[in-house]
């Protein structure tokens, strides 16, 4: 995927090392972590990057949701969910970010 966020490839570019070790971990957690599909995980970070607040993260994954073929109705289900737990402040601020991507 191509980088969405110029920050993240001037970190690739600063700190190759530590960007090779990320995404290896990423990598072993994604195709050895467990029985979880590509579509499921994608919607689980949404989820995930939303309740902690992370708006780049959440762009990134949402881009990712897509491309793993996840429709609108499931990416915006999946920040539905936030409202009953997380409250509707926290929904409606990666609402915000959903619709500007």
């Amino acid at each position: 995927m191509k980088d969405i966020h110029p920050i993240f490839t001037a970190f690739k570019k600063e700190f190759p090392g530590v960007h090779e070790k990320h995404e290896a971990l990423g990598r072993e957690v994604h195709v050895e972590g467990g029985p979880l599909d590509d579509r499921v995980r994608a919607l689980l970070k949404i989820a995930i990057a939303a309740t902690g607040g992370h708006d780049r993260a959440l762009e990134t994954h949402i881009h990712t949701a897509r491309g793993a073929g996840c429709s609108e109705e499931e990416i915006e289900h999946a920040l539905l969910l936030l409202i009953p737990s997380c409250g509707f402040p926290a929904f409606m601020e990666a609402y915000s970010v959903y619709k500007a991507c």
